[in-house]
This record gives C-alpha cells, structure tokens and sequence, in this order.
C-alpha cells in the first residue's frame, strides 16, 4: 500500500502529494531543514540539473530518480512533459519530491507546475529555498542591498536574447530603474543585455561582477565594469551557471571578502 512522505500508509487511489522542494542556490548544506527531509524520505525525486545533485545522494535507495534537468541546446524533458509526469506519479499514489534549484518560484517555473498541478486536481506544497539572486552575491561578498548605496533590487532574467525588440525596450526600462541589478542566466547574452542597459542610460563604468557556481567549491568571482565584464568573463573562461551583479554595491565586495573565513586563508601546497 503507498506511504506519504512522512511514512504514513495511504489507501489505494488516493493521490500522491507533489512538494515543489528548492535546493537551494548550491551548496547542499544551504537546502532549507524541511526539505532536506523530504529528500531523505523521498519516493520519488523529479529534479533538475543545477543546484540538486550533491542532494540526491542523501535520497533512499530505493527512491526513483527521475531527471528534468534543462541545459542549454539540451532538455532532459520539456516544461510540458515534466508536468505530465509530476501529475502521472501522483496519481498512482506516490508522494513525488520536484527538486528545483534555488527558490520554485524565482525563474524556476514552480508557478507554472503548480498551476497545472493544481488544474489536475493534484495537492501540491510549496518548500521554498533560498534563491541564488541573493545567495550567491552574498557568497562572493557583495551585499544586494546597502543604505546609502541601493535601497532596492531588481531580479530579471538574462535568457532572451537582448537584441529583441521587445528585449530591448524591457532592458531600457530596467536601466532607469535604481539600486542593485541582479541578472540570472545571462551569460550567453551578456554583451547585448550590457549594451541595452547602456544605451537605457546605465554608466558603462558602473561596477558589476559574474559569480560562477557560487556557494560551491567552484566559485569563481570576476569583477569588471559593465562595459567589460563580458570581455573579461571570456579572458578568465568564466560561464554558466553564474548570477551576474551591476550596481554599486558591487565595489563592496574586496573589503567584505577580505573578512570572510575564505578571504583570510592561506593555502600552502606541499609536495615532493
């Protein structure tokens, strides 16, 4: 007979329970209790590509993985079909865990799965997770916001391409807007998105930065101008996945590193 996610048996045609679980911006450590626990009881697990496979390896053996995961010129399954199969498992009475990196409902597409879940009459619970616009500037030492320096911050995407008409005029708008802009999955756009927010009216020498796979081992930080920061993303071979920051909080960032654990440390190699 089905269990819940909580152990408890379940009657035969009942649905399952679909939890919308963010991972968190990717360091496993940084997933939220309550999801991490559904991890550990999971079912199954419907997870994306960035930001869920250290969490997988805490899921019980006998759970069903299931990947969704999208890259670019590569999806593991369409938006359509992940739903599709969301509402299939639930229905044959399973609790199904949808893992999505950082926060469902922050570019994650968490709403559209919810509404359709919803639609099909599947009970769905939302686990929120701490999203990577903020974790990982925080992670590289740049505060998003700061009194004095940027009372407000917007998120936007970087995904359509700039050159669009409509991109464009969506651009031009997000540069008269002040304080801090936080820019995800732009990096294969970013020499256009830069060129819109400059001819919006952003300063070509406002500072702005590209964290890479922030929160993680890997995390690698260049720091430029808006007019150079592609150039020098390039130069240092820096890419995908990475959260893109412009403002002037971004000038924050060598006095706030240089206090964290990781800023004060010095490595020593040994070897014969």
């Amino acid at each position: 007979m089905p269990t819940t996610a909580t152990g408890e048996t379940r009657s035969r045609g009942v649905t399952g329970t679909v939890y919308l679980v963010g991972a968190g911006p990717g360091d496993p450590d940084l997933i939220t209790v309550r999801g991490r626990r559904l991890v550990e009881s999971a079912q199954v697990i419907v997870h994306d590509r960035l930001g869920t496979a250290a969490l997988l390896a805490v899921a019980p053996p006998s759970c069903l993985l299931i990947d969704a995961g999208k890259a670019p010129g590569r999806h593991g399954m369409s938006q359509d079909e992940t739903t599709a199969v969301l509402i299939e498992l639930a229905r044959t009475g399973r609790d199904v865990v949808r893992l999505k990196g950082g926060d469902p409902f922050v570019f994650g597409r968490g709403g559209e799965e919810a509404a359709a879940l919803a639609e099909a009459g599947v009970p769905c619970v939302v686990v929120p997770g701490v999203s990577s616009a903020v974790a990982v500037p925080g992670s590289a030492g740049i505060p998003v916001t700061h009194r004095g320096l940027a009372r407000t911050v917007t998120v936007a995407s970087g995904h359509d391409d700039p050159r669009a008409p409509a991109a464009q005029e969506r651009w031009r708008a997000l540069a008269a807007v002040p304080g801090t802009l936080v820019l995800l999955m732009a990096m294969g756009n970013l020499d256009g998105i830069a060129g819109a927010l400059i001819a919006g009216g952003r300063s070509a020498d406002e500072p702005a930065a590209a964290i890479h796979a922030g929160t993680t081992a890997d995390e690698r930080t260049v720091v430029a101008t808006l007019a150079t920061l592609a150039a020098r993303c390039r130069q240092e071979g820096v890419g995908n996945p990475a959260v893109v920051v412009v403002g002037p909080v971004v000038a924050l960032r060598t006095a706030l590193a240089a206090q964290s654990p990781i800023g004060r440390c010095s490595v020593t190699v040994t070897r014969t």
